[in-house]
């Protein structure tokens, strides 16, 4: 799809423009590609410049989407798209209030018990797979975080993981237990000794040393190992990370220190693993059993 590909006065092309102020916000390059994909649907739609639409145009479109059988979450990541590209790429505020954000309700995570996910790691093939999925459990990282990782992020003295460039390009600190930094020095004596851990380098590369690991391949990885393992759950690489969170929520971890670990910005994002910590269910006294009704009367009614 060839997108925003038209003049724009003094800032060299449209899409340019869109590409330097996703840059400018440290957007990554997923993001940045969906975006131009999306404002491109746009400019498909009206067969013209996108920064020529008008209110009518946006209704029409979005009616459009809908019709064609698009789901809510990739209604809304093209709402996400166009109010970037009307607010701070075509400076019109004006249009981006006229997109119509839709309201569906969130579908509770799949989550692994400590045992499946235990399984699950015993079940991976190699040393490099134990140590992606073990980094992406043990510190709670989205798979592009644990992708994108190089030696360099691991900070043995401070004990944490610096991940750049996170969602909404923002950079954090994540946590580094003892057991996943013995494990990363394991990885790095067999990646070294192999060749294909440079000091400066990707922490997992992939085919080629001098590019990481991919996102698809990790997905593969963590599919593959929990077929081995019999998990029948629908398991992908985030599974590992709503696991991370919803066992630190079991374990008592205060839910706003676990939305920092998350990277999240909002806490109430962070709180829907309060739905499935089902050991922090089971742990609360139901106020019936206090009133010991049942214990008093000696037997349970028919």
């Amino acid at each position: 799809m060839t997108v925003l590909a038209v003049p724009a006065a003094a800032g060299g092309s449209l899409r340019q423009r869109l590409i330097d102020d996703m840059t400018l916000r440290r957007f990554s390059r997923a993001t940045q590609r969906n975006y131009l994909r999306d404002v491109g649907r746009l400019a498909t739609f009206l067969r013209r410049s996108p920064d020529t639409a008008t209110d009518d145009d946006l209704r029409r479109f979005q009616i459009a989407q809908q019709e064609v059988g698009l789901g809510v979450p990739t209604m809304n990541a093209i709402v996400s798209a166009l109010r970037f590209f009307f607010v701070h790429t075509v400076n019109r505020p004006d249009l981006a209030r006229r997109l119509v954000r839709l309201q569906h309700p969130r579908a509770l995570p799949d989550v692994l018990s400590a045992d499946e996910v235990g399984r699950l790691l015993d079940a991976t093939v190699c040393l490099k797979h134990l140590a992606a999925l073990s980094v992406a459990y043990g510190a709670g990282l989205r798979v592009a975080e644990v992708a994108a990782l190089r030696i360099g992020d691991i900070d043995s003295t401070r004990m944490i993981l610096r991940i750049e460039r996170g969602k909404g390009g923002r950079d954090r600190n994540a946590m580094l237990s003892a057991d996943l930094l013995d494990l990363l020095r394991r990885w790095w004596s067999e990646g070294h000794r192999q060749g294909v851990l440079q000091r400066q380098g990707w922490l997992f590369p992939g085919q080629d040393w001098a590019r990481p690991i991919s996102t698809r391949q990790l997905h593969r990885v963590v599919v593959e190992a929990a077929r081995a393992a019999g998990i029948p759950k629908r398991v992908g690489p985030h599974t590992l990370r709503h696991s991370f969170a919803t066992h630190l929520l079991e374990d008592g971890v205060d839910i706003r220190v676990i939305q920092v670990l998350l990277g999240h910005s909002r806490l109430d994002t962070t709180a829907l693993y309060a739905k499935v910590a089902t050991r922090t269910v089971r742990a609360v006294t139901s106020p019936l059993d206090r009133l010991a009704l049942f214990h008093r009367q000696g037997a349970a009614p028919d």
